[in-house]
């Protein structure tokens, strides 16, 4: 099983990475994390039209949802499931549709597409997955899925609380955001420090930390990814900073 990073900044895109999107090539199911600008990129690894598509969208800022103005160029037969926090259908109804972009109807002329809402707690809409808002500026999902008997958990866009914890759990993978070079360092506008994802991760027995969503202001090189990945390292040694492209193999 493939984890491909094809988007690793936050907020905005620059040369060193485009806004946040994660595709997990697995036996079971193509699984994705978010629909940043990276988004227009998943037909490059979707190659199998048999295998179920499932989009998880963690919250609605326009820098994890922008990328849906690429759906019309998507002709997947097996279509796509799009899942989120209740609420999810009103704000694409709007979002994905005139006059920012082609409609949700427009698109499903070319694919099958599938809204589903979910509520915070554990599911089973064909893979496992469980889901708990996390804290942040606005509400937000962190999703733990279980795919080919391992555990991939993604907490992005959030401060520290106990449900990363919880997710992450002797997950596999944990993939969370690197946003802030300094704890605390905008209290009101919650986002994580490496320290602070590495903390996370050591009490909550993960295997693997992957750091990603780097603050596009914040992290202006690679080298800068490179000195926290050094810091969370300190207290997590299994910890990588992703860049655009790369990926993971579980």
């Amino acid at each position: 099983m493939k984890v491909h990073f094809l988007g690793t900044n936050g907020w905005h895109d620059t040369e060193t990475g485009e806004t946040p999107c994660i595709l997990i090539d697995s036996k079971e199911a193509y699984v994705i994390f978010d629909a940043g600008n990276a988004f227009r990129k998943i037909d490059r690894y979707i190659t199998n039209t048999k295998k179920p598509i499932y989009l998880f969208l963690s919250h609605f800022h326009l820098d994890h949802v922008n990328g849906l103005h690429t759906l019309l160029k998507f002709k997947f037969p097996q279509g796509i499931k799009i899942c989120g926090q209740p609420g999810t259908k009103k704000i694409l109804d709007r979002l994905v549709n005139k006059p920012f972009t082609g409609s949700l109807e427009l698109v499903r002329k070319n694919m099958p597409i599938e809204v589903n809402e979910l509520n915070e707690g554990e599911h089973n809409i064909g893979i496992k997955v469980k889901c708990k808002y996390l804290i942040h500026a606005d509400p937000c999902f962190g999703y733990r899925i279980e795919l080919e008997g391992k555990t991939i958990t993604y907490c992005t866009d959030t401060g520290v609380c106990d449900a990363v914890i919880e997710l992450g759990k002797y997950a596999d993978l944990l993939i969370t955001e690197c946003a802030w070079k300094e704890k605390n360092q905008h209290k009101k506008w919650p986002h994580l420090a490496p320290e602070d994802a590495a903390e996370m991760a050591k009490k909550a027995n993960t295997k693997i930390l992957a750091l990603t969503h780097f603050d596009a202001l914040n992290y202006q090189t690679k080298n800068e990814r490179k000195i926290a990945e050094k810091k969370a390292k300190e207290i997590f040694a299994d910890t990588q900073a992703m860049f655009d492209d790369e990926f993971i193999e579980i």
